[in-house]
């Protein structure tokens, strides 16, 4: 019997509160696919069936908590309100996103995190303009972005001491202007 998607998604939160688990008691570069499928009873050909590898599953784990804040932004919500959200989120899994931010691994949570905020914000001007940012605001919002996720590492592994608003309101403020003009005109600042 195939297992359908809903038993497939409840393995993968499965795999996720066994790898949550590890986290408290192991860095996440040391953490094994058999530290994680026996800390929930599966297999590791359950596990090499759903994701490629430790990081993969990190970064789903984190798309399912992040997607939720990002996806507000297409139905009226501001780019500060959505940050909100996700730093609310993190501080939420802190524990997690402590580790999970810890590694400097090329599949690591941070390169994953720059890639779907640069990609979420792409998409999102490319539909509200029908055309793709010039070079200029290409280089703008990709190095935004990177110091975005830059500064949401060094607060989560800071000890989170500023409230999601605060961290929200700090990273639209730092927005570059010719940015900021264009998200403003489409509505999302």
């Amino acid at each position: 019997m195939d297992a359908g998607p809903g038993r497939q998604e409840n393995t993968k939160y499965k795999l996720a509160d066994s790898v949550k688990k590890c986290m408290k008691t192991t860095p996440v570069d040391r953490i094994t696919v058999k530290d994680i499928v026996e800390g929930c009873g599966l297999t590791r050909q359950t596990f090499y069936r759903n994701f490629r590898d430790k990081y993969d599953l990190i970064n789903w784990y984190f798309d399912k908590l992040v997607q939720q804040s990002l996806g507000q932004m297409e139905t009226g919500s501001t780019v500060r309100e959505s940050l909100a959200r996700k730093f609310g989120f993190i501080l939420e899994e802190k524990a997690f996103f402590r580790e999970a931010f810890r590694s400097d691994d090329h599949s690591s949570l941070k390169e994953h995190d720059f890639e779907l905020i640069l990609q979420f914000y792409n998409n999102l001007i490319a539909r509200k303009t029908s055309r793709p940012l010039d070079e200029e605001l290409q280089f703008q919002l990709e190095m935004y972005c990177r110091g975005s996720v830059y500064m949401t590492v060094k607060w989560v592994l800071g000890g989170m001491k500023d409230t999601p608003a605060q961290m929200s309101d700090k990273l639209v403020d730092a927005m570059p202007p010719k940015l900021a003009d264009v998200f403003r005109a489409l509505g999302l600042l």
